[in-house]
């Protein structure tokens, strides 16, 4: 697809070994597989907030008071 075979991702690996130092990698590892893992969750699951008004509640346009204008 992009054109990256084994020499490639070797050559792209010392680099970041260099960049970043040995100590560094496990860091950089555990954040991106986290990132991953919270990205597929976040796709999978159905979305948590629900913004819909509930019935009992009226809801009046232009009475909420804006902090910003007091």
């Amino acid at each position: 697809m992009f054109g990256l075979g084994m020499p490639e991702l070797l050559v792209i690996l010392v680099i970041i070994l260099i960049i970043f130092g040995a100590g560094k990698l496990p860091q950089i590892g555990a954040g991106l597989g986290k990132g991953i893992k919270n990205f597929k969750r976040a796709t999978k699951e159905p979305d948590s907030i629900d913004v819909t008004p509930k019935k009992d509640e009226e809801i009046e346009e232009g009475t909420e008071k804006d902090p910003e204008k007091e």
